[in-house]
């Protein structure tokens, strides 16, 4: 079955920690809800350093990623709706869906 990467951009975490922890009981849930379908449930990104074509990096990112979670799914339109569900959407927070490609690694 294939697997699909949600990538979480933006957002905006609620300031009040009671709200906080409803909204992430309210992700578990959904979480929760897939079942077996979760590869790997929610990872969230920190300490963000942007690396330059140059080689130069700096602290930050030029995008709004925050995290990421790996989803098995029988098609882009059954991941789309999975998503449409996502407790995400709720603090304005975008997801990007894309499926991955399994790469081979067979050495030359």
């Amino acid at each position: 079955m294939p697997q699909y990467i949600f990538v979480y951009v933006g957002g905006v975490p609620p300031s009040d920690p009671e709200e906080g922890q409803k909204h992430f009981t309210k992700y578990q849930k959904w979480l929760s809800s897939l079942g077996d379908a979760v590869v790997s449930p929610a990872i969230p990104f920190k300490d963000t350093h942007t690396v330059h074509p140059d080689g130069t990096f700096e602290p930050g990112t030029t995008t709004a990623m925050s995290g990421l979670s790996i989803i098995k799914m029988p098609s882009m339109e059954a991941a789309l709706k999975v998503a449409q569900s996502c407790p995400f959407l709720e603090i304005n927070g975008t997801l990007e869906i894309s499926e991955m490609i399994e790469m081979s690694s067979k050495e030359h």
